[in-house]
């Protein structure tokens, strides 16, 4: 992940954000702080690869990490 924030100048809790924008979903984050929501204004203006989407996927499964909720369909 982090290979894939540098190519970006982004940090990389901002790519899950622009992951879920780029699988046509709007996350909904909690703000506490200024610099919340500047990250989130980059990760908004991130525009990821298909090779880069289907990467975080791949680490996002290497990890048992379950990106689709119960109550979600699955997101192609």
């Amino acid at each position: 992940m982090k290979k894939i924030a540098d190519v970006h100048n982004v940090e990389v809790a901002q790519l899950p954000v622009a992951w879920a924008i780029a699988k046509g979903t709007l996350p909904i984050l909690g703000v506490t702080k200024v610099r919340h929501v500047e990250d989130a204004v980059k990760a908004a203006d991130l525009v990821l690869s298909p090779d880069e989407i289907k990467t975080l996927e791949e680490l996002a499964d290497k990890a048992e990490i379950n990106t689709v909720r119960v109550w979600e369909k699955e997101m192609k």
